[in-house]
């Protein structure tokens, strides 16, 4: 009779728990396995896994008030952890209590799906003790009690890379298997030739390598000769010969290897294209320094600083954090703007003169041509190594709801080929701090349609120029007063039209570059110094040290962003970033007619020249590291001065190391090959 009982209740029970996984549509075994789970939590002497998982969940910290919301529990711990007939399995329940919205971390069994997840989160399925295991913030440090649930998340465990991600590593394998097997086939050569061996072996270990047996000939073609299968056509066998010429096979051998590469990237001489302007290496190292410590603080602040309310106080307070993320935004870039248009010019100018003082259409096109081979080997080299690691990493709790919004190449990567990626709504750029590169180089193509005017008539010029900078001006002013936009950062953060629609855009941006090509002309064209006394120069450095300090001080009285049409904001939008521009010019121009006294020694050290040599490297590569540290982490990142100033030590470190790999390997065979070599 006891027996028939016990199979009646097992039975009911059955049914009941298949008729409530019908009614909560979840699948049967992720409703036993939690209701497993569940059950041994509640007994007086849990199983070990029960444990485990039970304090894998998230749990309120100290600091909510100053923004430690984010409950994210233990990834690992729940993953190591394997029940009797499941394992743990880490997600995310995303959560909006009043104006708050926060995550908590979970752990459940790997049998439910995320629309299982979902189903027991919206029930209260998951209780210990009948107490939610997702309880809401109390009432005392949030006045609204009751959770909306967003969205829920599962972190996968496994990795399944996608045929795009797999083809983008082999692009990255190849990118640099070229200029490694580049290398050994000059060693060998090399070697060989140490030991005398005649011309025409040196090249048999080149021949062998590539697969073609033949002879080096002497009319300068390096030639091999096989026999084709029968013709369809006279069904006869014919020598067929392959021939590749000797010239262009050494110029890509020379090209590619590192014994040509490496050479010269620590050198201390001046790395600018026709030497002097030494003062730029200083001025552009420091510029990069400037963005990377920028980015070091602001891509944690983005998602997973767990007193972020105390670092937005911070850094408010005091032009000090204007380094970091503090103040206007990234002048540093204004400055890289502006050494692009001065060094553009110059390199134009160069090109025309060797031409024989004409600017042919040619000219213009070879021009262009060989920015678009300095910049994109290297851009699409990173893009690709970005999009690999993306798929092969395993993320962590904070970084996943970034990844599809700050990463959409799949629909969007022909943007940065066609380096216009700074067109595409932001969220929609592959690679994001990538869209400089587009801008730059839509910055790039009007320079020799400005030299023209500049050949042809200086009134036209001038009125032509003036009209640039006006028309930039005015756009960005307009821009700002009709959106209400903020000109101070951090608030320019949370504001996503100030991105769309003002910082990354060619018609706001252009005035820093167009202020450059002018420098750029008039210190290339100059008869006689500018500065002629010493007075002019000192008045000089008074008006540009003070502008630049009062730049940097407006922007913290006008911190507040306009609640409606604000004047103020609108004038220091259009304006402070051509003035920027034009304080770095008279630095420029200062240290070049020897009067930039001690700064000039400063800027021009040796010091600098290296640094210069992979500073672009350096930029596409310092995001990456940052992405890596961010995204893996399990838990949040404490704001302090030390614990940020450590973390841009380390990232420089890193993304100086693997810049001058890339450099030698990726960026500089493409600008050592020659035209003819191609």
């Amino acid at each position: 009779m006891a027996l028939g009982w016990v199979v009646f209740l097992l039975l009911v029970g059955g049914s009941e728990a298949l008729e409530s996984s019908q009614v909560f549509n979840v699948s049967q075994r992720c409703m036993n396995d939690t209701n497993t789970f569940l059950w041994e939590i509640n007994q007086d002497k849990p199983k070990e896994y029960a444990v485990l998982m039970y304090d894998a969940f998230g749990k309120m910290g100290s600091n909510v008030e100053g923004g430690n919301i984010n409950q994210p529990g233990l990834l690992q711990q729940c993953r190591s952890t394997v029940g009797p007939s499941f394992s743990g399995q880490y997600c995310q329940v995303f959560l909006k209590q009043g104006a708050v919205q926060y995550f908590i971390g979970i752990c459940v069994p790997d049998s439910c799906e995320e629309q299982d997840v979902r189903t027991l989160v919206q029930y209260s399925r998951l209780q210990f003790n009948q107490m939610s295991l997702i309880p809401p913030l109390p009432p005392i440090l949030i006045n609204q009690s009751t959770q909306e649930m967003i969205m829920t998340h599962c972190l996968s465990d496994t990795i399944h890379p996608h045929a795009s991600e797999v083809a983008c590593l082999f692009v990255c394998c190849v990118m640099i298997a070229i200029p490694l097997a580049a290398t050994l086939f000059t060693s060998i050569m090399r070697s060989e030739h140490s030991g005398a061996v005649s011309p025409t072996l040196e090249f048999s270990h080149l021949n062998s390598g590539l697969n073609i047996y033949g002879t080096l000939k002497t009319n300068g073609s390096f030639c091999s000769e096989k026999t084709s299968s029968t013709l369809e056509e006279n069904n006869s066998t014919s020598p067929v010969q392959l021939c590749i010429s000797q010239s262009c096979v050494n110029g890509c051998l020379q090209a590619f290897s590192l014994q040509t590469t490496s050479q010269g990237i620590f050198s201390s001489s001046s790395s600018i294209p026709g030497g002097g302007y030494s003062s730029l290496n200083g001025i552009r190292v420091l510029s990069l320094l400037w963005i990377i410590c920028g980015h070091s603080a602001q891509f944690p602040v983005i998602n997973n600083l767990d007193n972020y309310k105390i670092w937005k106080k911070t850094v408010e307070s005091s032009p000090v954090y204007v380094l970091t993320i503090s103040g206007p935004v990234f002048l540093a870039v204004d400055t890289f703007l502006l050494l692009g248009g001065l060094l553009s010019a110059r390199s134009l100018l160069s090109s025309i003169d060797k031409a024989e003082d004409k600017l042919s259409t040619s000219l213009v096109v070879n021009y262009l041509l060989k920015r678009i081979k300095r910049v994109q080997p290297l851009h699409l080299f990173i893009m690709c190594l970005t999009i690999s690691l993306i798929s092969l990493v395993q993320w962590g709790p904070y970084w996943f709801p970034f990844i599809d919004t700050m990463m959409d190449c799949k629909a969007y990567w022909w943007a940065n080929v066609l380096l216009i990626s700074n067109l595409l709504p932001v969220h929609e750029i592959c690679i994001p701090w990538t869209w400089y590169l587009s801008l730059d180089f839509q910055c790039y193509t009007t320079t020799p349609l400005l030299i023209y005017f500049y050949r042809l008539n200086r009134s036209i010029f001038a009125v032509v120029a003036g009209g640039l900078l006006l028309t930039t001006t005015v756009a960005s002013a307009v821009i700002t007063a009709l959106l209400q936009l903020p000109v101070f950062q951090p608030s320019t953060m949370t504001s996503e039209n100030y991105v769309l629609y003002y910082y990354v855009k060619p018609y706001t941006r252009y005035g820093p570059f167009l202020i450059g090509i002018l420098t750029g002309i008039y210190l290339t064209t100059k008869k006689t110094q500018l500065l002629k006394q010493k007075t002019h120069a000192a008045i000089g450095w008074f008006c540009c040290l003070s502008l630049m300090a009062v730049l940097v001080g407006v922007a913290y009285v006008l911190r507040e962003t306009p609640a409606y049409l604000s004047l103020p904001h609108a004038l220091y939008q259009g304006l402070h970033r051509p003035l920027w521009a034009l304080a770095v010019s008279w630095i420029i121009l200062a240290c070049e007619e020897g009067y930039g006294g001690f700064i000039k020694k400063f800027l021009s050290l040796s010091f600098w020249v290296p640094l210069s040599n992979i500073s672009f490297a350096c930029y596409l590569v310092h995001p990456v590291f940052i992405i890596l540290y961010n995204g893996l982490q399990e838990t949040p990142i404490h704001y302090t001065d030390i614990n940020f100033m450590y973390l841009f030590f380390g990232h420089l470190v890193l993304t100086v190391v693997v810049s001058y790999v890339l450099t030698v390997l990726v960026e500089k065979p493409y600008m050592l090959l020659k035209q003819s070599s191609i």
